[in-house]
């Protein structure tokens, strides 16, 4: 079958749920709100800018999950998922993937941001494969680390390749869809590479390759 594969944020998201879970926790009062905030949004600035330190942002994003209840967390996580995420869901993200759906593609999601937030997402898509950051777990509580390697730039092929592997399938016919140049590792090795609502280094690339540009919000 072909490989339909998304990114999450930005792309089939119109905005980053891995900035917005951060959000989430300072206006609940979950985290340190002033400090907390300054981090995320140095964090985010880096991502935009592809200077990102996936490591150092990970132990960031991940203490919450140590440092809270299993009970505790699903229930903020639905919180979130009502009121951050539905509301930033397009009618057109959900056309897009309908269409590789009644074509009868395999659906992927791929994302660094990690599996806590990410599962009940691509749970709304409606697409069972979700190759995420994945949080170390021992005895049943989050550690604040990494398990394996982050989906991030070559690490989304890496861990893509590993996938493939284990699920006997191939890249041909292939597309993945992409706002981000800090995506351009898998963009490359895809079949039909299409950048959705680009940021400005991939919107260059895009037109210079003569890649297909997809507009999904705004």
């Amino acid at each position: 079958m072909t490989l339909a594969i998304f990114d999450l944020d930005n792309t089939l998201l119109a905005g980053d749920s891995d900035y917005l879970w951060g959000e989430f926790l300072v206006e609940r009062g979950i985290v340190d709100g002033k400090a907390y905030k300054l981090e995320n949004d140095r964090f985010y600035q880096d991502y935009k800018a592809g200077r990102l330190d996936i490591f150092e942002f990970q132990r960031f994003s991940l203490r919450p999950l140590r440092d809270n209840t299993m009970e505790n967390l699903l229930d903020w996580r639905r919180e979130f998922l009502e009121s951050k995420i539905l509301p930033i869901i397009s009618p057109q993200s959900r056309q897009l993937v309908e269409k590789h759906r009644n074509a009868g593609d395999t659906l992927l999601i791929i994302t660094a941001t990690n599996a806590f937030v990410t599962s009940p997402i691509a749970q709304q898509f409606g697409i069972d494969h979700l190759i995420a950051t994945e949080p170390e777990r021992l005895d049943g509580h989050y550690t604040g680390e990494v398990e394996g390697e982050p989906s991030f730039k070559q690490g989304k092929v890496n861990r893509l390749r590993d996938w493939l592997h284990d699920h006997q399938e191939d890249l041909r016919g292939s597309w993945f869809y992409s706002d981000s140049h800090n995506d351009l590792p898998l963009l490359e090795t895809v079949e039909h590479p299409v950048a959705v609502n680009p940021d400005e280094i991939l919107s260059g690339i895009a037109r210079e390759r003569n890649w297909r540009i997809l507009q999904l919000h705004g």
